[in-house]
């Protein structure tokens, strides 16, 4: 997948661990452990919110564009 989800970074950046930040953000410790090994296949913006509040981080600080030159593009991508 091209999107990589850096929750364990910015856990780390916080000193914050995934029970924490699951009671914050009210989700499962198995969900956020699902975005943390980027086995998500999608975030609701809710959650998202949620995760940068309690990680007093923005959007872009968690998620990170890395191109993969195996998936050609489909009809219609961009």
């Amino acid at each position: 997948m091209a999107i990589i989800i850096n929750i364990d970074v910015m856990l780390a950046k916080r000193k914050m661990s995934v029970t924490e930040l699951a009671g914050r953000v009210g989700i499962t410790m198995a969900n956020i452990s699902i975005l943390k090994n980027g086995k998500a296949r999608a975030v609701k913006l809710d959650t998202l919110n949620k995760i940068c509040r309690a990680l007093a981080c923005q959007p872009g600080d968690l998620l990170e564009y890395v191109p993969d030159d195996q998936e050609p593009l489909k009809e219609g991508d961009q």
